[in-house]
């Protein structure tokens, strides 16, 4: 007997770029949202278990801080294959990729503490970004379908898993070192593996099979995508500089600067549920307000709030990271709104495109950081990377304004 409980609401008046592509429902499924971001949840808390063991894995395989940040360019690499698996899912359904992923990840990702040497890292790695890469090119899409005109809503909801997992998973692999060692980690696989069957479950009516109507040539629809995606190709190549430094290197910072391995930790989740409650707004803001205004707001003050932060001492830190965080680690639902709105006749292809510049974006300029790092010191790079970030902004200027507003 198959029970699925639904609850649905009522579509509140709207700011959209463009209608959304995708077979439309009439109402926002919360549900369903709810079970694919809590997913999200699960599967990117073991994708944020690299940076908090780094301080760890750093002086067990002697590595460098270059050495260090590409650990997570392997990690992103396969992101290459995200255009790809967007075709793909412009034909077929990939439903199966986002319910396996939390396993693949999460065995891969609870097998770290035991990799013998960089090399072995390297390729539990790269599987953990294979994993990435089946879950976040068709949940998006699966996202969109459930949300009716609510887009940004819908994108809100899903970010706001994945950044609380970010808070989370710092704390998790952090307590799970400490109580097993760095090689005991291997046992939280069974959690990965619970996701997928609820994934399973709780998905199985969804409806994401591609729409009679999606198609086209692929010219015209990348004709129609590059009106937002340059745009947004900007604003990934800058702002990611303050996103990736503080997300990969703020644990490494604070025990240098004398901060114990579990304060490293909690500073990283204080840093990442900012982020998540900042996704949940700006979605919804955005949706309300317009989506250039939102992220030229949060663009501009992102900086300027990293600049304080490197300014303080003290128990003032902790606010003010929070402000870092909430403006920092806040933009990715408005840019994933925009790109599924303009790339209706392609939506999982757009999104394949868009997460392919995001991680090969962030695995590029995590290298570029840890060898900035290596160079001038820590400190010094994360000023440098928020005056980069600034340089964001007049990017904002540049996304498509809107085609329709429905008052």
């Amino acid at each position: 007997m198959q029970v699925q409980a639904e609850e649905t609401l009522p579509i509140a008046p709207v700011h959209s770029e463009v209608a959304a592509s995708a077979p439309a429902v009439k109402s926002f499924s919360l549900s369903t949202v709810a079970t694919i971001a809590l997913g999200h949840l699960v599967h990117d808390a073991f994708t944020s278990f690299l940076s908090p063991l780094l301080p760890l894995i750093i002086p067990k395989l002697g590595l460098s801080l270059t050495l260090a940040g590409s650990l997570a360019a392997f990690q992103q690499f396969p992101s290459l294959i995200n255009p790809v698996l967007g075709m793909l899912g412009d034909r077929f359904s990939l439903r199966w990729l986002a319910i396996l992923a939390p396993s693949v990840t999460g065995i891969a990702a609870c097998l770290l503490g035991l990799a013998p040497s960089y090399g072995a890292l390297a390729v539990l790695l790269l599987t953990i970004g294979v994993g990435i890469a089946m879950w976040h090119v068709p949940t998006p899409v699966m996202v969109a379908r459930a949300s009716g005109n609510r887009v940004g809503f819908g994108m809100s909801l899903l970010m706001l898993g994945g950044e609380l997992s970010r808070a989370i998973g710092p704390l998790v692999a952090v307590a799970a070192a400490s109580w097993w060692g760095l090689e005991g980690i291997w046992r939280l696989i069974p959690v990965g593996l619970a996701a997928s069957v609820v994934l399973y479950w709780r998905t199985r009516s969804l409806d994401v099979k591609p729409a009679a109507h999606v198609g086209g040539a692929w010219a015209d629809a990348w004709l129609e995508l590059q009106r937002v995606m340059l745009p947004i190709a900007g604003i990934v190549a800058t702002r990611t500089f303050l996103s990736v430094s503080l997300a990969t290197y703020l644990p490494t910072l604070l025990t240098q600067e004398g901060s114990s391995l579990v304060e490293a930790g909690g500073a990283l989740s204080i840093l990442m549920l900012a982020g998540a409650t900042g996704s949940f707004v700006t979605g919804t803001l955005s949706d309300r307000f317009g989506r250039r205004l939102v992220m030229g707001v949060v663009l501009t003050c992102a900086p300027l709030m990293m600049a304080v932060f490197l300014s303080v001492q003290g128990w003032i830190m902790a606010p003010v990271l929070f402000g870092v965080g909430f403006l920092a680690l806040s933009t990715s639902p408005i840019m994933m709104a925009l790109v599924q709105e303009y790339g209706r006749s392609k939506p999982a292809t757009a999104n394949g495109v868009y997460m392919a510049l995001e991680f090969v974006g962030g695995s590029l300029i995590t290298v570029l950081v840890g060898a900035l790092a290596d160079a001038v010191g820590l400190r010094p790079a994360f000023a440098l990377s928020a005056g980069l970030a600034l340089c964001a902004v007049p990017f904002v200027l540049l996304l498509p304004k809107p085609r329709s507003t429905t008052a």
